[in-house]
């Protein structure tokens, strides 16, 4: 069974026993609705005909649609597009949306094929699967390796599937934003089209926003702990000020303290590490630093850079040796979870990140890219893997990239406060309950890159009414959908001592159980 899977399955069939609910429903909750596998054959450029092999998932419809991406991949399995639908499921519950579970791909390499081949497979697909999605059954979106080009292509294919309105379509009702009568309903089959095709504003920014919408989120509920400070350390952790070192070394360590908080939390005083620098990770650093967080590494999938001050030294290694020696004694006392302590401290200097993203584009990668206060140049700047970023002393650690990424090898060594899942899975059930009880805050996956199914969500409403929408009245409402999905899972964690993980799937599972009912 897939990692994914097996741990998706875990953690659902331990919150719904934690909540008391039969075997049946937990049966119930794990099992897909419906497993749908096509093979369907497409022509190739030299005039061959060629077999694929896809999936469509559709885990459970309690609550809505079944909603999820499709991707194009080599890898992609049975087991993965399943633990993606079950995800989903949750995501989209934790969320508050009307949608259940869905996910799908095709067995392919698409860097193989050239532009007409994927058109002659996308289109192929769809016609597989027309029979089990629409925008009252199932809508997909893209995925890995999928777009917004190729969402057209499908919703065009799939609208050629369909016998309610056969009339030739004008320019004007091309754009789902006009289109009326029965046609018009079926651009809400696909979502993450492009913006003239009936997409929406703001859905490429979406998964990024969201999730600097629920850092700001979490720390505008940090700011107020001080009043509360007799809950679980895991939830409550925060960075040491002004305590007495002498003192600390004396005490349990960080794992049982609760420090007071005055304006810690600010952005500007938060210095934030992305790994990953696709869509997710770019956005989420782009729309992080214009909130005023100090966004001092990022990387792609080469490797990662930082821009140490001109005054410090000029390697990761002697800048992290001078770190532990200034921190002297209090080394002794919190062992491997030394706290990011600010930039000043780091010797690490906040990244110009349009300025990286336009050198990455430029250079096409990010070695050399150490853009900061206006200008792009090599003093002080320094390529490091992406294993190295994960460790790196900041406050805030966003794995964006790949699964597993922290892990029993590595998860001793993160120094991070606080970790925002952007990724799916990023992080180990090994390596989660020991950073969870040594006191790091983690924002799990199904809240935290829920911003892109949300605004997902947005344009199949748009699509349904035939309205457009402008890129602030979508920010509005995802905000509003982000924050109170925050909410509700911050109490629950609050209520009942749990990890914000545990808080979210019981969130999830009791409205989804409650739908089923």
């Amino acid at each position: 069974m897939n990692t994914m899977l097996a741990s998706a399955q875990t953690i659902i069939k331990k919150t719904a026993k934690s909540l008391g609910l039969s075997d049946y429903s937990i049966e119930r909750l794990i099992s897909p609705e419906r497993i749908v596998e096509v093979n369907f054959p497409v022509a190739m450029d030299d005039g061959s005909i060629k077999m694929f092999k896809g999936y469509r998932i559709q885990h459970n419809s309690a609550r809505g649609p079944y909603k999820g991406g499709l991707r194009f991949h080599p890898q992609v399995s049975y087991d993965e597009v399943q633990a993606l639908a079950t995800l989903m499921s949750i995501k989209c519950a934790v969320a508050g949306i009307p949608f259940g579970g869905g996910k799908g791909g095709v067995i392919v390499d698409p860097k193989k094929l050239s532009q007409k081949e994927l058109e002659n497979l996308s289109r192929a697909f769809v016609r597989a699967i027309a029979p089990v999605i629409g925008p009252d059954v199932d809508v997909p979106a893209p995925d890995v390796n999928t777009n917004p080009t190729i969402m057209s292509w499908m919703l065009d294919e799939y609208i050629k599937t369909q016998t309610l309105d056969d009339r030739p379509k004008t320019k004007e009702n091309s754009l789902g934003s006009t289109v009326q009568g029965p046609r018009s309903k079926l651009y809400a089959t696909f979502t993450g089209k492009p913006v003239d095709n009936g997409g929406s504003l703001g859905r490429t920014e979406a998964t990024g926003r969201g999730g600097v919408m629920v850092l700001k989120a979490l720390l505008s509920k940090l700011d107020h702990r001080h009043e509360t400070r007799d809950h679980r350390p895991e939830l409550i952790v925060q960075r040491p000020q002004t305590v007495d070192r002498r003192q600390e070394s004396r005490d349990e360590g960080l794992e049982s303290k609760v420090y007071s908080l005055g304006s810690t939390y600010s952005p500007g005083s938060m210095t934030v590490a992305i790994q990953g620098f696709g869509n997710v990770g770019y956005y989420f650093a782009k729309i992080a630093q214009e909130e005023g967080f100090q966004v001092v590494s990022v990387s792609d999938s080469k490797g990662g850079i930082i821009k140490t001050m001109d005054d410090r030294p000029k390697t990761l290694e002697k800048s992290l040796r001078s770190t532990v020696q200034a921190l002297g004694s209090t080394v002794q006392a919190l062992g491997s979870t030394v706290q990011a302590l600010g930039s000043t401290v780091q010797g690490l200097t906040p990244l110009d990140v349009s300025l990286v993203i336009q050198c990455k584009k430029e250079r096409g990668t990010l070695a050399g890219c150490y853009c900061a206060g206006g200008v792009c140049d090599t003093r002080g700047g320094q390529l490091i893997t992406n294993e190295e970023l994960l460790e790196l002393p900041v406050d805030i650690l966003v794995p964006s990239a790949l699964e597993n990424v922290i892990n029993k090898d590595n998860m001793a060594r993160i120094k991070a406060t606080i970790i925002i899942e952007m990724a799916n899975g990023p992080i180990t059930e090994e390596a989660y309950e020991y950073l969870t009880k040594k006191g790091v805050i983690i924002v799990p996956d199904v809240l935290s890159n829920s911003g892109g199914v949300s605004v997902s969500y947005l344009e199949w409403l748009q699509g349904k009414k035939g309205e457009k929408w402008t890129e602030d009245k979508v920010n509005g409402e995802l905000k509003d959908i982000m924050e109170k999905a925050f909410k509700s899972m911050w109490e629950k964690s609050i209520a009942k001592k749990i990890s914000l993980k545990q808080a979210a799937f019981e969130v999830a599972i009791e409205r989804i159980i409650e739908a089923m009912v």
